[in-house]
């Protein structure tokens, strides 16, 4: 009977047990509550915040929007990029949520307790705190707690949005477009000016027009230097407050090339400046050296009179210096288009011979004397005759031959090309443009492979 009774006592004490266990379980569900959401839970419009901060792996990053844009508050002279801080704030223009656990209590279950990233945003009229904690490990979205009780599945996670470093946020300078060009100006181991002249004349039908003292440019160099700068990246920064006395460290004190380009943009003329240089000491290093490859290059660019010095790759080094008269100008030491020329006065051996030629619509007949000749030798041998290399040599060999080509233009242009022998295999190309209206060298001497021109022309002498 005694034990009868404890048995009954011990059953009721765990039956109780049991109950409370159980109500204490129905309360939780009743508080924790789970349902689909889809709502926008918080919307901060991007143009009201006055200031951000944001606490992550122990760092603090704040910011503050003031007259002239945004201030890092770390340090005044950062320049901060004001759609980057757009970036940062897009999330919360309006944020959604994909669940909603209402009157949450354990935020440790959430990982809330001690949030991955604590975001702050500052306006006129309030403060706005938004935690950020664990991953769902149903669907791998992530918990966030707002401040009103709740716990909220984000339908997108806005810590993506700051997955960032410092140099991610700065202004980097802009590069222009550049639309239309209608100057350059190159400062350095060659002083001159690229001018686009509507009024230049060309051989080359493909120009548009680019001048140099009045002498034609190759237009697709031209536009490929263009496009380098155009191009550029900007972005790998070393220093965004250099000082005067620091320049030198980066070999910008005296630049190796400033380039001004003088551009219109939607209407708006301005001119942006680039200057260019090598690290000084690795220069230095590498004067003798050969067959250096772009990667072994150390080279640092600056805008203008910019407090940032960017960093930029060996490639883009040597693209941008490679900005000389000889490497923009036509390479070809004949330009043009052969079906332009009508008559080649071709001077071998002391004898002149005029070739001219007949069209009959599409088709050219050449005439040497009133005899037909098959010139595609010369042609092919004329159009792939390029220099090797520039020069201010002159001629004092003696004169292998002369082609004087005479082309279907306006002012009746002619060109006049005579190769010299300089030794068994090369050749100096002395190249003498005139118009009917302009006197003048247009051209100079050309140092190159000289192939069998002398050769293929003898092939087409008359009987």
């Amino acid at each position: 009977m005694k034990r009868s009774k404890k048995l009954c006592i011990l059953l009721g004490i765990l039956i109780a047990v049991c109950l409370a266990a159980l109500a204490a379980m129905l309360s939780e569900e009743k508080k924790e509550e789970i349902k689909t959401s889809g709502e926008t839970v918080l919307s901060v419009e991007s143009a009201k915040v006055t200031a951000l901060c944001w606490e992550q792996d122990g760092t603090t990053w704040s910011f503050r929007r003031g007259d002239d844009g945004w201030q890092y508050d770390d340090d005044a002279e950062f320049p901060v990029s004001d759609s980057a801080m757009d970036a940062l704030l897009e999330p919360f223009r309006s944020l959604s949520a994909a669940f909603t656990i209402e009157n949450a209590e354990d935020l440790g279950r959430y990982g809330l307790d001690e949030p991955t990233c604590t975001i702050t945003l500052t306006t006129d009229d309030e403060t706005y705190t938004v935690k950020l904690g664990d991953h769902s490990t149903m669907d791998s979205q992530r918990y966030m707690d707002i401040g009103d009780g709740n716990v909220y599945l984000a339908a997108s996670d806005p810590l993506d949005a700051y997955d960032v470093e410092l140099e991610d946020l700065i202004a980097n300078d802009d590069v222009p477009y550049f639309d239309e060009v209608s100057q350059i100006r190159f400062a350095g181991s060659e002083d001159y000016s690229v001018i686009y002249d509507e009024d230049g004349e060309s051989i080359c039908a493909d120009d548009i027009y680019f001048t140099v003292d009045g002498k034609p440019l190759d237009t697709s160099r031209v536009n490929s230097y263009i496009s380098v700068l155009r191009y550029l990246d900007l972005t790998d920064y070393v220093t965004y407050k250099v000082t005067d006395e620091e320049l030198s460290a980066y070999g910008l004190d005296d630049p190796e090339l400033s380039v001004s380009v003088d551009y219109t943009d939607d209407g708006t003329s301005d001119t942006f400046v680039l200057h260019i240089s090598r690290d000084p000491a690795e220069k230095k290093a590498a004067a003798d050296a050969e067959d250096e490859e772009a990667s072994d290059i150390t080279a640092y660019a600056r805008v203008g009179n910019s407090k940032i010095i960017y960093q930029i790759s060996g490639s883009s080094y040597r693209s941008l210096m490679a900005a000389g008269y000889n490497d923009l100008r036509h390479q070809e030491i004949f330009s043009g288009d052969f079906d332009d020329v009508t008559g080649i006065d071709v001077t071998l051996d002391g004898e002149t011979y005029t070739l001219t030629a007949q069209k009959d619509g599409k088709e050219r007949t050449w005439l040497c004397e009133e005899a037909e000749i098959e010139i595609g030798d010369l042609q092919d041998a004329l159009e792939t005759l390029t220099p090797e290399e520039f020069t201010s040599e002159k001629a004092t060999g003696q004169q292998e031959i002369s082609l004087t080509l005479y082309l279907d233009h306006e002012d009746e242009l002619k060109l006049t090309i005579a190769l010299y022998r300089c030794d068994g295999s090369k050749c100096l190309a002395v190249v003498d443009g005139k118009s009917a209206r302009r006197d003048g060298d247009a051209g100079g001497s050309r140092s190159c492979h000289c192939p069998e021109l002398k050769h293929k022309t003898k092939q087409h002498k008359p009987a």
